[in-house]
């Protein structure tokens, strides 16, 4: 049995019963018969219900944020906000499937050729808690537009937005589209092994995420890996201070500081970090703490007390590796995840809160003599996902930025998926990329095809 909690109060919201063996095995050949119909389906009906999708988010969006922020703590606006983001991704599928799936000529002369991109089937899809709609959209909507469908094992804390996301693909798009079950850790490994599964999509942790991979691999099966970030924000001396502090700020502590590309490790020359310290501890003190449901919150709890706990651990360690406390810092008490808000100054790089991905509201900045060391700082990780450069001269921001090991780099704002644009990462942030046309081509058969168009003669 799974049973949700309010990780604002502590107090259990819904027990859910896992999804009994006979009727996984049901479930999964429905996904098979309808992956079947949305290979040979025109490409304008997925589109037009891919709308119908966007409309319906938009439709019932105050009550799934409202789901959200029951289920994770999520402050309301934000989950709003996710919803819209999802809506936004639908329209953007559905103008672009035609664009995805259109064969493209080759000259092969004499003969003809074409490059097709044909769906896999059925992807299983494991995904996280922290944008519990977000995450289904981002990783399986490029999937679907071309044909593919999906099996979502979602994160056991957000059971109930995992099912109305099922609810919502079922009305809109048809059952077997995209179906959740509910299962235990044990049973996600033979369900990879599954000939029925054509490919797996995993965002999570790296432990559990290489144990995803390694099993992937073992079924010669596509696997794309999503394992968060530690991600650098770097401050140059010629930045806007006041506007690279509130971005800080804003992109640390957004849905509680729980999203992995958020600015984790905060990198900033010299000559400029006491103002630049100043200014972001001014703009923390601007942000709401408390009721997630209650509009204007920006701080709510985290999404679980296992995970309160985890950050208590690293900032304890952090702070005996010699940091100082900026602001925050205090133990929290009383019901509910909560952990007060938090900036510290770390001596150096190898401080716990550089090292490893610190998934909180807790930021940690780091005084550096220059751009080369503030390169050499961002690049001292075993993650890759994602950077935030600020610098006056664009010229030799660019520069930098092709420096830094990253899947993605964002010059004078905070890094943010967008479908517009892939997303994914390097070392240990995984491989492979969602959005854009990357994240449709990762579950394609990029068939090639050849035709015979002169006469030969046989020898």
């Amino acid at each position: 049995m799974i049973t949700t909690i309010n990780p604002a109060d502590g107090n259990p919201i819904e027990t859910y019963p896992f999804t009994p063996d006979h009727q996984l095995s049901a479930l999964l050949n429905r996904a098979v018969v309808a992956a079947r119909r949305a290979a040979d389906e025109p490409v304008t009906d997925r589109a037009d219900r891919l709308r119908l999708l966007a409309a319906r988010l938009r439709a019932d969006a105050q009550a799934l944020a409202s789901l959200i922020t029951t289920e994770m703590g999520k402050p309301i606006d934000q989950a709003v906000a996710e919803i819209e983001k999802c809506a936004f991704t639908c329209d953007y599928y559905a103008d672009r499937g035609a664009d995805l799936v259109v064969p493209q000529a080759v000259d092969v002369f004499p003969d003809g050729g074409q490059i097709r991109i044909r769906p896999l089937g059925v992807i299983l899809a494991i995904m996280p808690w922290n944008y519990p709609f977000w995450q289904v959209f981002r990783s399986m909507l490029p999937a679907v537009a071309i044909g593919n469908t999906v099996l979502l094992k979602h994160a056991d804390n957000v059971t109930g937005c995992a099912l109305a996301v099922q609810r919502l693909f079922d009305e809109v798009c048809g059952t077997g589209v995209l179906t959740s079950v509910l299962l235990s850790p044990e049973r996600i490994g033979p369900l990879i092994d599954d000939p029925r599964i054509a490919a797996v999509a995993f965002t999570g942790s790296n432990r559990i995420g290489a144990v995803v991979g390694a099993r992937a691999g073992r079924a010669v099966k596509k696997v794309v890996l999503e394992l968060g970030g530690s991600d650098p924000f770097i401050v140059l001396a010629d930045a806007d201070v006041g506007e690279a502090a509130a971005a800080a700020v804003r992109s640390r502590f957004l849905n509680t500081g729980q999203s992995c590309i958020a600015a984790k490790r905060i990198i900033v020359e010299q000559n400029i970090f006491s103002d630049f310290t100043e200014a972001m501890i001014a703009e923390l003190g601007k942000l709401v703490v408390g009721d997630p449901a209650l509009p204007g919150t920006d701080i709510g709890p985290m999404a679980r007390a296992d995970l309160r706990d985890e950050l208590r651990r690293q900032l304890t360690a952090t702070m005996a590796a010699g940091a100082e406390v900026l602001v925050g810092g205090a133990a929290d008490s009383g019901p509910g995840a909560w952990f007060t808000p938090t900036i510290v100054q770390v001596p150096d790089t190898y401080s716990v809160a550089f090292q490893e991905e610190t998934f909180g509201p807790l930021g940690a900045v780091l005084p550096v003599g220059s751009a080369a060391a503030a390169l050499a700082a961002a690049n001292a990780s075993a993650y890759g996902l994602s950077c935030s450069i600020w610098g006056g001269d664009l010229g030799r921001v660019e520069q930098l930025a092709t420096r830094v090991a990253a899947g993605s780099v964002f010059i004078n704002r905070i890094s943010e998926s967008d479908p517009r644009l892939p997303v994914g990462g390097v070392k240990a942030s995984g491989h492979g990329r969602e959005l854009s046309s990357y994240g449709a081509t990762e579950f394609a058969n990029i068939q090639a095809v050849r035709t015979a168009r002169a006469a030969r003669s046989s020898r």
